[in-house]
């Protein structure tokens, strides 16, 4: 049962991850990979929040480790720096490592933070 929970989460972030990113980076005319940067920091906010309440195993699979763990992507984030830096846009690709760390270790703190203050 956790697979099939892990599975249908991960249904759900895949395609939302793929249509977010597309939309953001649409909206910017830059080297920058800003849908990646927004999905991982969206992701990273609601696994904080997921790992600060107390939940049930089942709800856990499905949102934390399936949904956020198809939505976001560390491998995409490689990839792109590497090709940023590749193209030259050296700025680019360390601004991104650290807005991602930065950025992604902030929202997972806000999201468990928010959480805690709403459920006690």
């Amino acid at each position: 049962m956790t697979v099939l929970l892990i599975a249908i989460g991960a249904a759900l972030g895949a395609p939302l991850r793929y249509l977010t990113d597309r939309a953001v980076q649409a909206r910017h005319d830059s080297p920058f990979p800003w849908g990646t940067l927004t999905i991982n920091v969206f992701g990273s906010l609601v696994l904080g929040a997921v790992v600060a309440v107390p939940a049930d195993p089942a709800v856990t699979a499905l949102i934390g480790t399936g949904f956020c763990g198809a939505l976001t992507t560390w491998s995409t984030l490689s990839y792109e720096t590497l090709r940023l830096t590749r193209d030259g846009a050296r700025f680019h690709a360390v601004a991104n490592v650290l807005a991602s760390v930065v950025a992604g270790l902030g929202a997972a703190s806000l999201g468990y933070a928010l959480a805690r203050a709403f459920t006690g």
